[in-house]
């Protein structure tokens, strides 16, 4: 679809801005850089946080660039009146992971939404920042170059013959029929194959050939079939499958496989809200979305699409996080969503690499002159109380770290924090102010 044309000025406006929001995010890098060199700690590596989307114009255009943004995506909703869109916004989201085909594009730009779409919307326009090239080809099709038939699961065979697998003809068919060099980068969602199922030779082609963003979902909390894939493929013990520490995991592999050919990509995490199956499936908890999520956050995950769907259970719905029957869950990813929108300036900052305590999964940033860390219950280990051990020279004023979000402080004690992490999926985020 054509878009309306504009001034060549026009144009030029969003560029300008995106060259002094890039400066300024280098200032305040250098600020806060020169505050930890004290450390002498390495950083994690990074594609370069809200820099990166400087490099596609239509997401910069849209504000993504600055570094109080941060992606909070609900997966295939549908926007058909100002409702929705009022519902969603209130919920902290600022996202459409791709959208029914009659949704209302002038709705999501009025609303300041943002969108990533499998085609263009009627109307669309400044909204649509990114296109989806198709979710989980790597399942549906498999890692080959064979014939694809043009069919999605449901419709019929997808590659003809069966053998060789066509999941990397069907990624390089559909990304050839989106519009090209509009300044929109190109996301895909990828499941079980690149989490598990495949080589790395296999899934390292899905991830680096066709994408500017990917993610992968695997859903730990509800799958009634992952613990025994997750066995079978990952040695993963079945008492150590339903944990928030395993969305962690997902988002690292698909960092791991991303860095294999030597360019970065934003990871987002995909973490389902509902109950996604029906046979065998159960539902998620708002404490559960909140550790999941945070754990993929310290993974490094540089935005979050929530699965809005439940297909089982009392609340059978495409729309979750708007649904009265779900209104627990609601509440819970709305407060999460608050949080992360809050510490947005903090995520957008490259992470520093210090291990607090081997048990947990933890995180270390600096920012505005404080330095943050987020901590989670690991893989491998158990509620209980842990001792966090800070890099050498990092102290606090007062003595203290802020636990934010919990209206508590907890004392440095011999250049540590002790805490008490209650639940699997309970997470901390501590502030320290030398």
């Amino acid at each position: 679809m054509a878009l309306p044309k504009v001034s060549k000025w026009t144009l030029l406006i969003p560029l300008v801005l995106v060259l002094l929001i890039g400066l300024g995010w280098a200032v305040t890098q250098r600020g806060e850089e020169a505050g930890a060199e004290r450390f002498d700690l390495p950083r994690i590596p990074w594609e370069g946080g809200p820099a990166y989307y400087a490099g596609h114009r239509a997401a910069a255009a849209a504000g993504w660039t600055d570094p109080g943004f941060f992606p909070i995506g609900v997966w295939f909703e549908s926007v058909i009146d100002e409702r929705d869109v009022r519902l969603d916004k209130e919920a902290g989201l600022n996202t459409y992971v791709e959208l029914t085909g009659n949704s209302d594009a002038e709705l999501i730009r009025k609303h300041g939404m943002h969108a990533i779409t499998a085609k263009p919307l009627d109307g669309a326009g400044r909204e649509t920042v990114g296109w989806l090239i198709t979710d989980e080809p790597d399942m549906f099709a498999g890692p080959g170059d064979g014939v694809w038939s043009g069919k999605f699961p449901g419709e019929g065979k997808p590659c003809i013959p069966d053998k060789p697998p066509c999941g990397y003809t069907a990624m390089r068919t559909l990304k050839d029929k989106l519009p090209k060099n509009d300044g929109r980068f190109h996301y895909a969602n990828f499941g079980k194959g690149v989490a598990m199922w495949e080589t790395d030779e296999e899934a390292r082609r899905f991830v680096n050939s066709y994408t500017d963003v990917m993610s992968t979902d695997i859903y730990w909390h509800t799958d009634a079939n992952i613990c025994d894939e997750a066995e079978h493929f990952l040695q993963l013990p079945p008492d150590r499958c339903r944990r928030a520490a395993n969305y962690g995991r997902t988002v690292e592999r698909g960092r791991r496989l991303d860095a294999l050919d030597g360019r970065l990509q934003p990871v987002y995490a995909f973490v389902e809200v509902g109950w996604p199956g029906a046979n065998g499936s159960r539902a998620i908890t708002g404490e559960q979305i909140a550790g999941a999520v945070m754990n993929a956050l310290i993974h490094e995950a540089r935005g979050v699409v929530y699965f809005n769907h439940s297909f089982g259970g009392p609340c059978i719905s495409q729309h979750v996080l708007r649904e009265p029957c779900t209104k627990d869950v609601r509440a819970a990813v709305t407060e999460l969503n608050r949080r992360i929108t809050s510490l947005a300036p903090v995520l957008n900052t490259q992470s520093y690499a210090h291990t607090f305590e081997p048990r947990l999964d933890t995180m270390l940033k600096a920012h505005d002159g404080s330095f943050y860390v987020f901590a989670t219950v690991g893989e491998e280990a158990g509620p209980g109380s842990y001792t966090l051990r800070l890099p050498p020279g990092l102290t606090s004023a007062s003595g203290k770290a802020e636990v934010l979000f919990e209206n508590r402080t907890v004392p440095l004690r011999g250049g540590a924090i002790t805490d008490t992490f209650e639940r699997l999926d309970s997470y901390h985020v501590y502030r320290i102010t030398p």
